[in-house]
């Protein structure tokens, strides 16, 4: 199947080229394939001779290429599409088929392809190198298929560094920045501290929140009411709240508990369970309420919001209920190693569930959130105590009743207040800053590129930096992690996805190099 720009017939597609292969085979058994695989996304002289010694171990050579969708290294990558790599990699006469992939691995291309030899760089050849895990599966990929996997030696060169040094895809600023970074901490150390959460045994807290998502076609003003008209396309439904927390920790930590409030109207709880990656270790059931539901109204060609409705009942608990919660809390917060409090500010965490959790907590994060369901009233001085803070810039603003101000000045009194020596503060465009009992300030430059949905960015940040401001990492590392989280964030539409390990270290290490 031809490609555009594939003058030779080289491009083909992968399920074609797996009948194509099959072909050659039967007419020449002898004939020895020899597959690579990877995004190459600037091909230099590195992936130059690595191809070149890849062909010397056969008769064919095969490049199968990760396409666009799947390239997890970060924002505005890959910085060339795949239908130009497929024909860059074409134009090499060593090569002699390209297909681009359908999958995020190589795994299933292997099966399809069913090389003789698998050939990786040399850098590959310590498997535990490969923050992406993925070396072992190919491995076991192309032996199941009586193949083996073989490696090359060579001047090794990175399509990362290139790209960031020549063709940078941030503003000078951010790029200086993350060349700084790099001098004072390696992407070694910066996963080292998200590796090591896998010991942590964390429990998440805040109320479970269902969003909803309903795209229109607006249509413009009612004739004979002062109207926004819209026709209903289609809708989707995410597990928010809490729910998305609980996923990203679930990722990261290997135990992870949920402490939740549903409501005893519309549960939704097969739901909610089938939508979480951890275990429940507390749904309470709001008497005469419905699990929220946060319903926003988007304008399907543009993905922009265009007004929203919450189902909720936010009326304080019975005493009945504050008690089940207080009592339930004093039983399983001593299990453990740290506790991420997301309070939504809709009735869960009342005055005693809170000093419940100051007092008992072994290390406490907590995010206070500012939404038009809390009107203001939910600000994080109702915590005595914590020891990591999250807050977005609005959200410390209102809690020091400052409009405007030195938002050093606003942390720095946050900090006193809660006696919490680490705290950042989310600032969108403008990045994090960090503050530090003993390290002081640092300002870590955004990472975004292209924002999808802001909606669940903070729950990103908050849910990564906690598992980094546990074990004592610098704050620049916090920094530096909360907003990869939030690039990641922002990227996805709603709660589509959690932020997965293997992706998030290398989108971790592409930065540095």
């Amino acid at each position: 199947m031809r490609h555009p720009g594939d003058a030779n017939g080289k491009v083909w597609g992968i399920t074609d080229l797996s009948s194509e292969l099959s072909t050659l085979r039967s007419q020449d058994p002898s004939n020895t394939v020899v597959q690579c695989h990877g995004v190459f996304d600037l091909l230099h002289i590195g992936h130059i001779r690595h191809f070149e010694q890849a062909k010397g171990m056969g008769d064919t050579l095969v490049v199968t290429l990760t396409p666009d969708r799947y390239v997890n290294k970060g924002a505005n990558r890959p910085a060339f599409p795949e239908t130009l790599r497929a024909e860059a990699l074409a134009s090499l006469d060593c090569v002699d088929y390209v297909a681009i992939t359908d999958w995020p691995t190589a795994v299933e291309s292997i099966q399809l392809i069913q090389p003789d030899i698998y050939a990786k760089g040399s850098d590959y050849k310590n498997h535990d190198d490969d923050v992406t895990g993925m070396i072992v599966e190919e491995e076991k990929a192309v032996t199941s298929l009586g193949g083996r996997i073989a490696y090359t030696d060579d001047i090794v060169f990175s399509s990362s560094n290139l790209i960031n040094k020549y063709l940078p895809i941030f503003p000078p600023e951010v790029t200086e920045y993350l060349a700084g970074f790099s001098s004072r901490h390696s992407s070694d150390e910066v996963i080292g501290y998200l590796r090591a959460a896998q010991t942590l045994k964390t429990l998440v807290i805040g109320e479970t929140i269902i969003d909803e998502y309903q795209y229109c076609e607006f249509m413009g003003k009612a004739g004979k009411e002062p109207i926004l008209a819209g026709r209903y396309a289609y809708s989707d439904v995410f597990a928010g709240g809490i729910l998305a927390v609980a996923n990203h920790v679930a990722n990261f930590c290997g135990d992870v508990g949920v402490a939740t409030m549903l409501g005893d109207s519309n549960t939704q709880e097969k739901f909610v369970r089938d939508r979480t990656n951890a275990r429940f270790d507390m749904m309470c059931l709001k008497a005469d309420s419905p699990t929220i539901v946060k319903r926003r109204f988007v304008d399907r060609y543009l993905l922009q919001k265009v007004f929203e409705v919450y189902e909720m009942n936010d009326e304080e608990l019975s005493e009945s209920q504050n008690l089940e919660i207080c009592s339930k809390l004093e039983e399983i917060l001593p299990r453990y190693d740290v506790v991420i409090v997301v309070d939504y500010g809709h009735g869960m965490l009342t005055h005693q569930a809170i000093e419940i959790l100051s007092s008992r907590a072994r290390f406490l994060a907590v995010n206070t959130q500012s939404n038009s369901g809390n009107r203001g009233f939910n600000i994080i001085s109702k915590y005595p105590r914590a020891d990591f803070i999250s807050l977005a810039e609005p959200e410390i603003a209102l809690e020091e009743r400052k409009n405007r101000g030195d938002y050093k000045e606003m942390i720095l009194s946050v900090s006193e207040k809660l006696h919490c020596g680490r705290v950042i503060v989310t600032r969108g465009k403008d990045g994090i800053v960090c503050y530090g009992a003993g390290e002081g300030f640092v300002e870590v430059p955004a990472f975004a590129g292209q924002v999808v949905d802001r909606v669940g960015a903070g729950d990103a940040v908050l849910s990564l930096t906690a598992l980094c401001a546990v074990q004592r990492a610098p704050m620049e590392i916090l920094g530096l992690v909360g907003n990869v989280a939030g690039a990641e964030a922002v990227a996805t539409l709603g709660h589509t996805s959690s932020i997965q390990q293997a992706s998030f270290f290398k989108h971790i290490e592409t930065l540095l190099k």
